[in-house]
């Protein structure tokens, strides 16, 4: 049973959440304050603490520096985001803002557990073997799943296997195949890359096999192919999926007699090609429809390795941001430019189907597009996303319900706080301004409408107008 301390001086909210945890078999203890929480637990033998941003006294970042190894989930409310995302500097391990349905608390404080718990074992890996863990060149990123992909790496490089690497357009599988061939014995020979989907039908035999003179209208001489050039080296074969059946026999015989011959040749040439594959469709399913040969997937299917998108990677989007940011200013020869928060709001929330490769182009853009000042504005980045306005949070002007705080019911659930917010004071605030105050975009405020049954009301100096 993990254990999480609770510090938030609302009474309301903190015994809403600790009813909530313990529903799902949380062990809980609460405090008031950082001093309360420092004086009465020993709060590194937590396992997680949620602390809300602003308290009596000290902030909740003060406990960043107090917790250890201990994960800290930082509560925010209303227009705090910039310090929310401060604290993310500051080594807070998420953020989430007030107030949140009981989903998204449960699925955040599951998501930071099981992230602490995979770092302990992942820091426990690397003290039994320091090399499995180490970053590899021209990869960016330190989460577990590409600390466990560099692991990989680092063991199957050295040998001969065959490796499929799986991963959506633009997460940069070509990366993979190249530090596999670097970490190998094969690093002084070519490394010869195909994308499989960019070559013509017609064309790509007599690319990769080659032909004789004549083999062919137009074959006015013979031509090496680029499996016969990468012997001793690399073959990387990207989009294999795409590759015609009549191509694919072929190569299963490169792969299993380690032979080539060529378009119109009579006799076979050996070759020692280690191949790497990669793809992002399911090549199982296309062997079950008959578009992909079986024999040749299980051929290629001896070391799978499967490459994270961009939106399972968590914090690696900024440092790869920022990597690309010093990158592209250098290319210009201008100052490093650096990220507004609403820019940090943007790139972390946004799921990036296109990846690396769709940021890379984003980033782009924004230092090509950003004039007379140093940071990056999050509408430069031309991402489709509905944002909250960024203000600075005046700690003098957090507002406070009165009438929450006389009336501090232990039934009352984190959505009834929500809709009591909005009940209250719709009938004097306009859509953006209840937003605004409770720290989500007018779309999410109409959601949560539909989702609790609170219809939408013109405010009376609209009506009265």
């Amino acid at each position: 049973m993990s254990h999480i301390l609770i510090v938030e001086d609302e009474a309301i909210i903190r015994t809403a959440l600790r009813k909530l945890l313990e529903r799902h078999r949380y062990k809980i203890s609460e405090a008031g304050s950082v001093r309360e929480a420092t004086t009465k637990f020993r709060i590194t033998d937590m396992d997680l603490i949620i602390s809300d941003l602003r308290l009596p006294g000290a902030p909740g970042t003060d406990l960043l520096k107090l917790a250890g190894d201990v994960p800290v989930l930082i509560m925010t409310s209303y227009a705090s985001l910039r310090s929310a995302v401060d604290s993310m500097r500051m080594g807070a391990a998420d953020y989430i803002a007030k107030p949140f349905d009981h989903d998204e608390m449960l699925a955040t404080v599951r998501r930071v557990i099981g992230k602490a718990e995979q770092n302990r074992a992942a820091g426990a890996a690397a003290a039994d073997s320091k090399a499995e863990g180490r970053a590899i060149a021209g990869m960016i990123g330190d989460s577990p799943v590409m600390r466990d992909l560099y692991a990989r790496i680092h063991k199957v490089a050295p040998t001969d296997a065959t490796v499929l690497v799986h991963g959506e357009t633009g997460t940069g599988k070509e990366l993979v195949a190249r530090a596999i061939h670097e970490e190998s014995k094969r690093n002084g020979k070519p490394l010869i890359s195909v994308n499989c989907a960019a070559i013509p039908e017609t064309l790509i035999e007599a690319e990769l096999f080659g032909h004789e003179k004549g083999a062919f209208t137009g074959a006015q001489t013979a031509r090496e192919g680029l499996i016969a050039a990468a012997d001793g080296g690399t073959l990387f074969l990207d989009e294999i999926g795409e590759l015609p059946l009549e191509a694919q026999a072929r190569l299963l015989r490169v792969l299993q007699e380690g032979e080539v011959r060529p378009i119109g040749a009579i006799e076979s040439r050996k070759v020692n090609v280690r191949l790497v594959a990669a793809t992002h469709r399911n090549l199982r399913q296309l062997s079950a429809e008959r578009k992909f040969r079986e024999d040749l997937y299980y051929r290629i299917n001896v070391v799978q390795m499967t490459l994270p998108p961009l939106r399972e990677r968590g914090k690696d989007v900024l440092s790869i941001s920022e990597s690309l940011l010093k990158k592209f200013c250098g290319k210009i020869n201008r100052p490093t430019l650096k990220l507004s928060p609403e820019a940090i709001q943007a790139v972390t929330t946004y799921t990036w189907p296109g990846n690396v490769r769709e940021l890379e182009n984003a980033i782009q853009r924004a230092v090509i597009l950003t004039e007379d000042s140093d940071e990056i504005d999050h509408r430069t980045l031309d991402i489709d996303l509905d944002l909250v306005p960024i203000e600075e949070a005046d700690p003098e002007r957090r507002p406070r319900s009165n009438s929450l705080h006389a009336d501090p019911r232990e039934d009352l659930s984190l959505e009834d706080y929500f809709a009591r917010f909005v009940l209250e004071h719709q009938e004097t605030m306009s859509e953006t301004e209840l937003a605004k105050k409770l720290g989500v975009s007018r779309k999410c405020l109409w959601e949560r409408r539909q989702k609790l049954g609170i219809p939408r009301k013109k405010a009376k100096r609209v009506a009265e107008a």
